[in-house]
Formats: C-alpha cells, structure tokens, sequence
C-alpha cells in the first residue's frame, strides 16, 4: 500500500512540531534535533519536517511504497511521463537509507517515488543529488 509524502521545511523546529503534533494528534515518530516525522495512518500520510537551511515552505512531495514491485511499477509511470528519472539506490537522507526515483512536475515541484529500506543515525549523505532533487533530501 503507498503512502503520501511530504516534506516541509521550516523556520522553527520546536514551534512546528508543537503544531503538527496538535494537528494530527500525535507526536512524532521520528525527531532530531534538525527534523520530525510522523507516520500517520489517518490520513495514510508520512509527514516531514526540517530546519536544514532549505528556504521555508514546501520542500518536496513523495510516493512511499512498501515493496520492490510496487516501485517497480512507479518507476514505470515515472519513465512514461519524463524519460530521464533520476534514480538514487540505498542512498543516505532524512535519517533513513532508501532506494528512489525523482521527477519534477511542470510547475517545478519535485517529487520523489522511494522504498524505505532501513533506518541511519544521521540525516543523510552530504553527496550530490540528482538533478530533479537538487537541494532535496527525503
């Protein structure tokens, strides 16, 4: 089953997480002293946060999957719409490794199609990212 992704990034950490938490009623799976998120199942949504220098507001959408045919099957739908994907394999970011692809919508929005595939003490690598991701993270 997939599950939405959202990435905001924000000024506050402390005062964002006090917010989210009251909003969705619960507080979040994952905090560091640089990002929160929640895995909610209602909505069915993994939602992030971040203080990581990136200009505040929405950072990037995503596509969470739970298995290799699943992401199999959006690198599929990805491919038909834009024939240059970025893929990243077992790559290092918001504390988490993952296999994923990135696109970026016509208004410039990236998006991220990816499989979690084990939990990392740190946010990611410092590496470059692929195009459709620049500045991306998650």
């Amino acid at each position: 089953m997939k599950r939405l992704h959202v990435h905001v990034a924000v000024d506050n950490l402390a005062d964002s997480i006090r917010f989210y938490s009251s909003m969705f009623a619960n507080e979040p799976t994952l905090q560091k002293t640089d990002y929160a998120k929640w895995m909610l199942d209602d909505p069915r949504v993994n939602f992030a946060i971040s203080r990581r220098g990136a200009q505040s507001g929405l950072n990037h959408l995503g596509i969470q999957v739970e298995s290799d045919s699943e992401l199999d099957e959006m690198q599929s739908r990805l491919e038909s719409l834009q024939p240059d994907v970025a893929k990243e394999e077992n790559v290092s970011c918001c504390y988490a490794k993952s296999d994923k692809y990135w696109v970026t919508d016509p208004q410039g929005i990236a998006w991220e199609t990816f499989r979690t595939l084990d939990t990392i003490p740190v946010f990611g690598d410092a590496h470059a990212k692929p195009a459709a991701a620049a500045g991306k993270c998650c």
